[in-house]
């Protein structure tokens, strides 16, 4: 598959070719389902390592998590339309359908939610993603993507005889492929805001970039139609950051933009993240943080607002 056009699809299979090689390799989709009360994130993916390849789902709610390994013959992929398929579990950009059992967790899920109405980033061929001019760059580690900034989400996820109803939500889809996380970063997202149909997205990590690293900065605010970009490469500075394991405080600056973002961790659910393309990173998330967003423009502030339901990681090293 030509590697322009995978570039501009991000949410396409990116790996084709790592399948047939001993490189190190990681590929995860993020889809991530709440509504007032609850909610629950699906990661379906693939990990390469030498004489290793497998597939899994780790699936998080408010109160817990789960890892499900499968045979990396249980992958399966297209490419138009886009889908995932791992075992009986099926994963698109119109939905998700779940059918999982696994009798050594006392695990089982099942339900389907269909997705409408996707809200994605503005791109161009500079900007082919989030990740802007650094999407062309090949020996990134960690690549990422926005899939879906906020989708309608309908139907419901049974989770150990505990059904969760989704009708008239919202929902959120990214990814990330490459060999490793970031070994130090923070990532949030939030689209269930109080007052404003709005959604976010911010990501701030240590990226090893050949002889250096650097503070490598994306994020999104779209309050309905209209997007606020701030990122490394449109010359965002970074003028508070304030993070411990528990909260954060972070305050970014474009032009004579001014965006602020509080949060505290509530109720992390252990996940596993990629290290040279192994599982092994042992890292907390939690889906159900709040987040506070302020927007000023000088000092006229232009929007502020609190999500609930949001996704939160803390990682330090």
């Amino acid at each position: 598959m030509n590697k322009l056009f995978l570039m501009k699809k991000p949410e396409l299979f990116q790996g084709e070719k790592n399948l047939n090689t001993a490189k190190t390799y990681f590929e995860g989709w993020y889809f991530k389902n709440t509504n007032n009360k609850n909610g629950i994130s699906f990661i379906p993916g693939i990990n390469i390592e030498p004489n290793n390849k497998k597939a899994f789902i780790q699936i998080i709610t408010n109160n817990e998590s789960y890892f499900v390994d499968y045979n990396i013959k249980d992958f399966k992929y297209s490419f138009e339309p886009f889908c995932i398929k791992i075992g009986n579990n099926n994963f698109s950009k119109k939905g998700i359908y779940i059918d999982i059992k696994d009798i050594a967790q006392n695990l089982e899920v099942y339900g389907k939610i269909e997705y409408s109405n996707s809200k994605n980033i503005n791109t161009n061929i500079l900007n082919p993603n989030i990740m802007g001019p650094f999407s062309y760059i090949p020996f990134m580690e960690c690549n990422h993507a926005i899939l879906s900034m906020q989708n309608n989400i309908n139907g419901q996820i049974n989770i150990n005889n505990n059904k969760i109803n989704f009708d008239n939500n919202v929902g959120y889809i990214e990814k990330d492929w490459g060999c490793s996380f970031p070994k130090s970063y923070i990532w949030c997202q939030g689209n269930s805001f109080k007052k404003t149909n709005a959604s976010f997205m911010l990501s701030i990590a240590d990226i090893p970039f050949k002889l250096f690293d650097f503070t490598g900065i994306i994020c999104v605010l779209m309050i309905d139609n209209k997007e606020f970009k701030f990122t490394t490469y449109n010359n965002t500075k970074l003028i508070k950051y304030k993070v411990d394991k528990n909260s954060l405080d972070i305050t970014l600056k474009k032009g004579s933009y001014y965006l602020n973002i509080k949060s505290i961790f509530n109720k992390g659910n252990k996940l596993a993240a990629p290290v040279k393309g192994k599982m092994s990173k042992e890292i907390f998330e939690s889906i159900s943080s709040l987040i506070t967003v302020t927007l000023k423009k000088d000092n006229t502030i232009i929007f502020s607002d609190t999500s609930t339901n949001c996704g939160l990681e803390i990682v330090q090293e």
